[in-house]
């Protein structure tokens, strides 16, 4: 049968209708990867986020302190108020040898401190050297508090962040630097730039004030009394193993009931950080989901559209099958066609996501310091064009085998 100048343009119209709407239902797949490439990123940067409020804290770490008690014991009513002493430090070291950091802190009721004509709300905290082993410092300027410190009661302070920005917006080293909160002057030997807001005892991150402790029992007259004894274990150690060995240890020395939780306070930072990691690990196997999903609905509309492709170029299959193409020829044509789209949106998604990333990495710049790093890498990229390239065989296998099945002589009569 003769095919006149107008057939072909009919079949040329046809393909240009087809790939139209191909591209239109690869947006499915753009946006697919776009989600997965996006969320992927978005979650690392999350959790970067997250890591960054207990960023240099130990995670075998325990914090202890007293409480009302919640349990009579030894003729001793509940609800009775009780303080720790530095003998407890002792007692701890003493009687749990897991132990590797016994450390004491004070608090107080936090004040202002003034600098020039600036002012700043801060929590003064009293340390020893040993605390920064417990909640590592991240210093900008200067050091932390040392043995010589606290053997000579010197009236130094290592500031935190935000206190830093508000007496000294101008920037510089301020170590040497005093300053005052409420009638006494504080010499400033460090900046401690660690804004470890998820685990913080004494006040508001980035607004600490730590000074020796013995030079806090002196200024607020304290005397022996403890207000936290914070503790690290040893290399494998674990730290549930111990803490009712802890609070028995500091519980029985006071008359408080050994089993009560809440009248000598054992917080398990070791919990904390498996609740995160659970949280982060399903955080992931949702943005997978998520993007996998949306990347698989993409793949159903291209899959769609192919089976339309291949039915309104039934003629042209079918002229091709008379002339000499193999089904495997056909095969290859419409599954490579499909895998052209995916992967040209698949790409085009993919880097769009990544421009995306960096914006959010521009927005979360700090002092000229990335705070979080939103941005995927190279082989979780490369990973996603390997799974667009899949969805592209899986999208083109129905629409091939439809026109693998096509016949020649029906094709004709269709025509």
């Amino acid at each position: 049968m003769r095919i006149d100048i107008d057939s072909y343009r009919e079949v040329l119209d046809t393909l240009t209708r087809n790939k139209s709407r191909s591209l239109l239902t690869g947006f499915g797949v753009f946006w697919g990867v776009f989600m997965l490439v996006a969320l992927i990123g978005g979650g690392n940067g999350l959790k970067e986020k997250l890591n960054e409020n207990f960023a240099g804290f130990a995670t075998n770490s325990a914090m202890v302190w007293a409480q009302p008690t919640s349990k009579a014991y030894k003729g001793f009513r509940k609800g009775r108020y009780w303080q720790m002493d530095y003998k407890d430090v002792e007692r701890l070291r003493q009687r749990v040898p897991e132990l590797d950091v016994v450390t004491p802190l004070l608090f107080s009721n936090g004040g202002t401190a003034y600098f020039a004509d600036r002012k700043a709300t801060v929590g003064i905290n009293g340390v020893q050297p040993d605390y920064s082993r417990v909640n590592e410092p991240k210093l900008f300027y200067g050091r932390y508090i040392n043995d010589a410190d606290i053997r000579q009661h010197r009236k130094v302070c290592v500031i935190g962040k935000k206190t830093y920005k508000e007496l000294f917006p101008g920037g510089g080293d301020p170590c040497g630097k005093s300053i005052r909160v409420d009638k006494m002057y504080y010499r400033i030997v460090g900046v401690d730039y660690n804004v470890s807001g998820g685990v913080n005892f004494g006040g508001e991150a980035g607004t600490m004030l730590l000074l020796p402790i013995t030079l806090m029992q002196q200024v607020y007259n304290r005397g022996h009394q403890v207000d936290m004894i914070a503790v690290t274990g040893r290399p494998g150690v674990v730290m549930s193993k111990v803490t009712d060995r802890i609070r028995a240890t500091v519980a029985r020395a006071h008359l408080v009931d050994p089993t009560d939780e809440q009248g000598a306070t054992v917080f398990n930072t070791e919990v904390l950080f498996q609740l995160l990691d659970n949280l982060f690990r399903g955080v992931n196997f949702l943005i997978w989901l998520v993007g996998l999903g949306t990347l698989l609905a993409g793949a159903i509309g291209v899959s769609n559209i192919m089976m339309v492709t291949v039915r309104e170029r039934t003629t042209e299959i079918g002229i091709r099958r008379a002339i000499g193409a193999t089904p495997r020829m056909v095969l290859s044509q419409i599954i490579a066609e499909s895998i052209v789209l995916t992967l040209v949106a698949g790409m085009s998604g993919i880097l769009f996501g990544v421009v995306v990333l960096q914006m959010l990495e521009l927005a979360n710049t700090e002092d000229g310091i990335l705070t979080a790093h939103f941005q995927v890498g190279f082989w979780t990229a490369i990973t996603a064009a390997l799974a667009v390239s899949v969805v592209g065989v899986l999208a083109g296998l129905a629409p091939a085998a439809r026109a693998m099945a096509i016949k020649p002589v029906d094709a004709m009569r269709d025509e």
